[in-house]
């Protein structure tokens, strides 16, 4: 079969396969289920496939790595200006087995095993904290109901939910505190394991060496250094350290035309849970601005000073992204600048 590139539409059983010569002419378009997947790539000729970004992308992709063929994935986005007609499976392996052959088009680096596990662990925390926030609002809610009223946060919880259980002179019906006290075990219970998830990531982070010289950045910890290592691609991919800044969207967007640049807020593109990491550590180091005097904690305070707490908070967290950038690319160690004078 004279195949050099291919357009596959993942899904969950039944498979959509576009495929073209060196000429663009279609040599292969069909519907494939699960179990005849890998079997029909493997009789191929080494070539070219494209998949989106989705859902078994990445097992997909290293498996036919696997058999000789070279394959890119695709954001979803870049995809859509490649459909001629309307959605559907077929027209969406047709676009894109088109975008992938562009030269210029951008792709999803494909993620080891190892990372995918790493992932799987910070992924498993997150949802536990989700879960955690929304017991704590719900018990907030349903105590409101009986005119008990705590404060916001997960600490003043802790602290005034026994106290208003015990409470016998609350008038809080005994069913009602039976349920309410299933609610808070169940918060305990969610503390417990996420603070064991917490230790393993910290464990992780001590057995990684660039884990190790990631956190010696202010702002970064042991889940940022994980996350970020387990989710970026290799940093030679990116020319600069702005380049890898603005894969995270901590670059302002731009409105230019005419020759006119406009720079409005960030665009928020790539991983929004490694820039809500990057942009939480900034505030830590933010509040602690006062006993620091380094040349990084000036800048930032002088930044705070003239544009604003949040706006100095993404600004830090842009630049921390260049520094580790840096740090992984020349793979030297982070030091912290004196002020000078």
């Amino acid at each position: 079969m004279n195949v050099t590139t291919i357009g596959i539409d993942l899904a969950k059983t039944v498979f959509s396969i576009h495929g073209t010569d060196h000429h663009g002419k279609v040599v292969v378009r069909k519907r494939l289920n699960r179990p005849k997947l890998l079997p029909f790539v493997a009789q191929l000729p080494p070539c070219l496939i494209g998949m989106e970004a989705c859902s078994g992308a990445h097992y997909w992709a290293r498996e036919m790595t696997k058999l000789g063929h070279e394959v890119r994935i695709i954001a979803p986005r870049f995809v859509a200006p490649y459909r001629k007609s309307s959605k559907n499976d077929d027209n969406d392996a047709e676009a894109i087995c088109e975008a992938v052959g562009r030269p210029n088009m951008r792709f999803v680096p494909i993620k080891t095993e190892d990372q995918q596990a790493t992932l799987c662990l910070h992924r498993i925390r997150r949802g536990l904290t989700k879960e955690r926030t929304a017991q704590i609002n719900q018990i907030r809610g349903l105590l409101a109901e009986f005119g008990l009223i705590i404060p916001q946060g997960r600490y003043a919880a802790r602290r005034r939910v026994p106290e208003i259980l015990e409470d016998a002179e609350n008038g809080l019906p005994m069913l009602a505190r039976r349920l309410l006290n299933n609610i808070n075990q169940r918060i305990l219970q969610l503390d417990e394991e996420i603070l064991a998830y917490d230790r393993e990531i910290e464990a992780m982070a001590r057995r990684d060496e660039k884990a190790k010289r990631l956190m010696a950045i202010p702002g970064i910890g042991p889940q940022t250094a994980t996350a970020l290592l387990a989710s970026a691609p290799d940093p030679r991919q990116f020319k600069s350290g702005r380049h890898f800044a603005a894969w995270l969207g901590l670059v302002p967007r731009q409105y230019s035309t005419g020759g006119k640049v406009r720079l409005g807020r960030i665009t928020k593109r790539g991983d929004k849970y490694l820039r809500t990491l990057l942009i939480h550590g900034t505030r830590a180091v933010i509040a602690k601005l006062p006993d620091k005097n380094d040349r990084l904690s000036g800048w930032t305070r002088e930044l705070v000073d003239r544009r604003g707490y949040k706006r100095a908070a993404v600004a830090l967290a842009a630049k921390n992204a260049r520094i580790i950038w840096a740090l992984l690319m020349n793979q030297t160690e982070f030091k912290s600048q004196p002020v000078e004078g």
